[in-house]
Formats: structure tokens, sequence, C-alpha cells
């Protein structure tokens, strides 16, 4: 079997789900047809995905009844779809209030997705939405303090989100090394204690001690 992506919860490869146990060495990608229905039902759950029209990387969040899981996808817009793995089509969903790219997508414990900074073909984004499924309404959240774009967003055990590093354009491009919580049942960002480096792009894992291992990047 060949391993999941970096992010060790996501697999590239078609129908196959991400899988880890004793037995493995680390996660690795398991082929969906051969799993037990009874081990593995089928999902009736939904993949937000934030389309776009131009070529640039972006975010997906997927969800299913035990697991939640962020992935790359490629195309920018405000425009959202969404897909169950059973139908396997696709049906527009409701648009973001603000258009972006490079930003990132969490599943909250709530159920809901957070969409946090990004860039537009104009400027960065330090501003935050959250997708409602059982409505299909976006709506506007807190403001992180720092405009970022390339960064990563991590769910942690207590339900909040962890935003870290990035790349900021104002005044001039750099990569960021700042950090942010964002807590759901407020709406509000903090800032947090700041990463040794700077990094744009990089990885960012929670761990089962509640620690974060944020590895890689651009600096």
């Amino acid at each position: 079997m060949v391993r999941c992506n970096l992010d060790n919860v996501t697999c590239s490869i078609p129908q196959t789900i991400c899988v880890s146990g004793t037995r493995c060495q680390q996660p690795a990608c398991y082929p969906m047809p051969l799993a037990n229905i009874q081990i593995c039902p089928p999902s009736t759950q939904s993949i937000i995905l934030v389309a776009s029209s131009t070529r640039v990387p972006n975010t997906t969040a997927a969800w299913n009844a035990t697991t939640t899981s962020v992935a790359r996808a490629t195309n920018s817009t405000a425009s959202a779809r969404v897909t169950t793995p059973i139908t396997t089509t696709w049906s527009p969903t409701g648009n973001m209030n603000i258009f972006r790219f490079k930003h990132t997508e969490s599943v909250l414990h709530n159920g809901k997705v957070l969409v946090a900074g990004g860039a537009t073909t104009s400027y960065d984004q330090s501003s935050a939405e959250l997708y409602d499924p059982s409505t299909g309404n976006w709506t506007i959240t807190g403001s992180m303090h720092d405009a970022r774009f390339g960064h990563t967003a991590s769910v942690l055990t207590n339900g909040k989100v962890l935003v870290t590093g990035g790349a900021s354009t104002s005044p001039n491009t750099n990569y960021l090394n700042s950090a942010e919580l964002y807590d759901p049942v407020t709406g509000i960002w903090t800032t947090t204690g700041s990463m040794n480096n700077a990094r744009y792009e990089h990885t960012a894992s929670v761990l089962t001690n509640r620690k974060v291992l944020v590895t890689g990047g651009y600096s």
C-alpha cells in the first residue's frame, strides 16, 4: 500500500482512505472496495469544496461520522459545492462572502467549517467565515489579527483553532512566525506565542499529547 499524504489523514489516490494501525509503521492508503461494510459503513456526510476558476492552490474540508480531515485541491472564487461519497455528484451551495485562495478550512467540533485568511487578486485576507452545512449559508466571524495566506490551521482537542505562520504582502512580502487562536464560542481571535522560525506552506499536526508539531515550509 502507498503511504498517506503528509497530513497523515488524507490520500491522493482515488477510492482509498487513510488508515493507521499497529501492523503499519506509518498511515497507509487502503482501497475502499476491500473495506468491510461492517467496519467501514458508507458515509452519508458531505464534503465541502470551495471551488474556483483560477488555477491556484485551494483547499477542501471533509468530514464523516467519526473523523475530520483537510485535503488539498486546485483551483479561486467565492463559490462552493457539496458532494456525498454515496452519490459522488456535486451540487452548488451558498457562496462565501469574500473570494479567496491559499486560505485554510477547518471542520469545527460543532460541524461548521471555518475558512480563514487567504488572498485575493489585490490583497491578503485577515477575514474569516463560517459555513453551516445545515443551512448552506456562510456568515462572517471575527477577523484574525494578521492577514495571511499559505498558513496552517489546526483544530485542537479543546475545540479552538490554532493558525500558524503563512505569508503577508503588507507592506512587503514576508513570511510570518506569528500564531493565533480562534474560539468558536466567542468568534474571537487571540494572539498566542510566536514560532521560533517564520514558515510558509508548512505542515502542522495535532499530536496525541495535545501538542502541535509544525514542520518544514519556506522561510
